[in-house]
């Protein structure tokens, strides 16, 4: 009796791993195999179109040029600037709208969905569009600055003193959905008591909502800042599609600096350092945004 339990379980056991055997063959191969290789590829050269013949180990002499590469070095720099500016201000500017839309306005829903959909849509449409209204010359934009007699008109994508900001603001924008809709579920947890009490105590709004709103959403905005971080580091298709690194390399970031060196100049293992040294970057700043979470995760 005891034997054909086993035998019973052991099929359902089988079955079970034969179900999941398709994904984690996918996740092997697509994920776990590429990213063990990249390693091995920091530490190569290889010339893929001769095959694996065109290999060479040259230890870490990719990570000896990376502190001489100036474009690797402008694109960090770059890519630090974009990160420090975008992500406060998508928090900031959701933050707001959540806390407007929280209380009672007309068309909640509908407005819930116009900030949301920009986060949804395709960056690369979105990318096109405000390329054209970033045109300098017949832009709407500058079009507008323009019948407000504002002289000194911003070249945005064309100038290498605008096109970071120009990107930044059109990130910016894309981000705010999101940051508006993990708000908005954040602010269904904020006890309502608290701000009765704040009110009955004589506090104003904007005091409430530096002294409750605010500290009573650090677990969400906790996490907008890890998946913002995350995401502006691996900034692509927005810079790809509007700049291309552009104007003397005033918008060039690490993930497409990565992507030049990988796919134009086939420099494979130089490519992979690069990866892995983005990678050290994210994987830091997120610890240390851990440790830091320890100091007032106890209070919730």
């Amino acid at each position: 009796m005891k034997s054909r339990f086993n035998q019973q379980k052991l099929k359902e056991n089988l079955a079970g791993y034969l179900f999941i055997l398709p994904n984690f063959l996918g996740v092997f191969l697509f994920v776990v195999f590429p990213l063990l290789f990249s390693l091995v590829m920091v530490f190569i050269d290889w010339d893929y179109m001769m095959g694996f013949s065109g290999i060479e180990w040259v230890g870490l002499a990719h990570f000896k040029k990376l502190m001489t590469d100036e474009y690797f070095l402008q694109s960090l720099k770059n890519n630090f600037i974009f990160t420090a500016v975008t992500v406060p201000s998508a928090m900031a500017i959701g933050l707001v709208i959540a806390v407007i839309l929280n209380k009672f306005v007309y068309l909640k829903n509908f407005l819930r969905v116009l900030f949301f959909l920009p986060y949804v849509s395709s960056i690369v449409a979105i990318s096109i569009v405000w390329s054209v209204m970033y045109n300098p010359t017949n832009g709407p934009i500058n079009g507008t600055l323009r019948s407000l007699d504002i002289e000194n008109l911003p070249g945005w994508l064309a100038s290498p003193d605008w096109a970071l900001p120009a990107i930044i603001i059109m990130v910016v924008w894309t981000y705010t959905g999101y940051t508006m809709v993990l708000y908005m579920a954040g602010l269904q947890g904020v006890p309502k008591d608290l701000y009765e009490a704040a009110s009955i105590d004589g506090a104003t709004g904007m005091k409430s909502f530096f002294k409750i709103t605010v500290p009573m959403l650090k677990p969400t905005s906790f996490l907008i800042a890890v998946t913002l971080i995350i995401s502006t580091f691996q900034v692509f298709a927005a810079v790809a599609v509007m700049t291309k690194g552009g104007p003397l390399n005033s918008t060039m970031v690490l993930a497409y600096y990565i992507y030049i060196q990988a796919f134009q100049y086939y420099e494979m293992g130089y490519a992979a350092a690069m990866s892995w040294v983005l990678f050290l970057i994210i994987f830091v700043i997120t610890i240390l945004q851990w440790r830091e979470q320890k100091k007032w995760q106890d209070q919730f």
